[in-house]
């Protein structure tokens, strides 16, 4: 099973694993998961952590990705024509675009934001 984690499902799992939900850490736990994590949450990661809202080097998130054997899922054309005719239940970019990504590859998201729900066709792992 492939699922898509949202970044701070993996700022969680990096920093405060304490913080993912037991249903959540046992599907990133099953053997066969493949964990992938959008390029859009590394630029997130990226800038948040330039702004100083966030405490994660680089090194620190290559060795997240390394130690939790989470590959990074490239955003495309076809992720971002998701985005057209989406509802603005979710305010924030980052997140819309990791919903679109979600629903243009039919992957379950790993998050605890309860907006992700309010989207027909996501599935959350939480």
């Amino acid at each position: 099973m492939r699922v898509l984690l949202d970044t701070v499902t993996f700022i969680w799992s990096v920093r405060t694993p304490e913080r993912i939900s037991r249903k959540a850490r046992a599907a990133l736990e099953r053997q066969g998961t493949v964990r992938e994590l959008s390029a859009l949450s590394l630029s997130e990661i990226a800038i948040k952590g330039t702004k100083g809202s966030l405490d994660l080097c680089k090194e620190d998130v290559l060795l997240g990705l390394a130690d939790l054997q989470v590959r990074i899922l490239p955003y495309t054309a076809e992720h971002a024509f998701r985005l057209f005719g989406l509802p603005l239940h979710h305010a924030d970019p980052f997140d819309r675009h990791i919903i679109a990504q979600a629903l243009a590859e039919d992957l379950p998201v790993v998050t605890s934001d309860e907006a992700f729900k309010l989207y027909r066709g996501i599935k959350v792992i939480w």
